[in-house]
């Protein structure tokens, strides 16, 4: 092949793109045929019994007819959701779909309209934020920088037990997370401001842990990061909930990463729960394929 002919054959391909995944341009839909896609799967959204069924019929974490959003716009339309202990769940869906609206639910960050949220037999629905963490044993971590650039790593880490009544405490479990990540340890009295992106991804997590929850709340933990350190970001989530049994639920605009990652995969669209599955199977779920892999 000479080297126009190359030059043509290059031309003549499908730019790659990148987002929710990987495929050729002729599988991106039009933003209306995604809605119109969207309202059929709406239709045929999964029972409660199958919801519970993929949490093997024993939840730590209830969320039952959730109606909520923020002032008096409400985002989420009856949503359901159950996760197991020890078990990983990923939110996935189009921009706007009210799926980080569901963790900012889930933490009291919302308006709660109707509907309820269960951690065990608890009923937390109307808790406060600081009560959801020191009393049900979750932690959100943010999908924003969330770190104090001018604090050390140190200082971070003890900001993590601001509701331990005993300091020395947060400081016992700092010293844990240190012994947990050399890479923090060794980066203890240096301002936060120096470390990496994906150092301060695991500043942001490490910091979580020090009121030692049950259930972590993650949003978009591959956001503005560089691909090794998204690699090394869910290495560290994959540790805390197969080493030390956390249950994590996630939200992840790398839709193939997240279900890659998670045991199962919910797909919301328009405050809707449409579709949910093990994280394998809405892998290679031909819907969600094409509305959000880009294949």
């Amino acid at each position: 092949m000479n080297a126009d002919k190359g030059k043509q054959g290059r031309k003549g391909r499908h730019r790659r793109i990148s987002g929710y995944g990987e495929g050729t341009t002729e599988v991106v839909l039009s933003v209306d045929a995604v809605a119109e896609e969207a309202a059929r799967l709406a239709s045929e959204a999964p029972t409660r019994e199958h919801l519970m069924a993929l949490a093997g019929d024993d939840p730590i974490l209830s969320i039952e007819d959730l109606h909520a959003g923020y002032g008096r716009m409400e985002i989420l339309h009856g949503v359901d959701l159950y996760v197991a202990a020890g078990q990983s769940l990923c939110l996935i869906g189009p921009n706007g779909a009210g799926k980080s609206t569901v963790l900012h639910s889930i933490f009291g960050f919302t308006t709660i309209f109707s509907g309820h949220i269960h951690m065990r037999e608890k009923d937390i629905t109307h808790l406060k934020p600081n009560e959801k963490l020191a009393e049900a044993g979750v932690a959100y971590i943010l999908q924003d920088n969330s770190v104090f650039p001018d604090m050390t790593v140190e200082e971070n880490l003890w900001m993590g037990g601001w509701l331990l009544h005993d300091a020395a405490e947060a400081k016992r479990r700092a010293e844990e997370v240190f012994a947990k990540y050399d890479r923090l340890a060794a980066r203890r009295k240096k301002p936060a401001s120096v470390l990496s992106g994906g150092e301060r991804r695991l500043l942001e997590i490490a910091r979580a842990l020090i009121m030692r929850p049950d259930i972590l709340l993650v949003d978009e933990p591959s956001i503005g990061l560089e691909p090794r350190f998204i690699d090394m970001v869910f290495d560290i989530l994959e540790d805390l909930q197969h080493a030390e049994g956390k249950t994590i639920v996630m939200v992840e605009q790398n839709a193939r990463k997240g279900l890659e990652f998670a045991d199962v995969g919910y797909v919301l669209v328009s405050g809707q729960l449409v579709k949910a599955a093990s994280g394998d199977d809405l892998l290679e779920d031909p819907d969600v394929g094409r509305l959000f892999l880009g294949g």
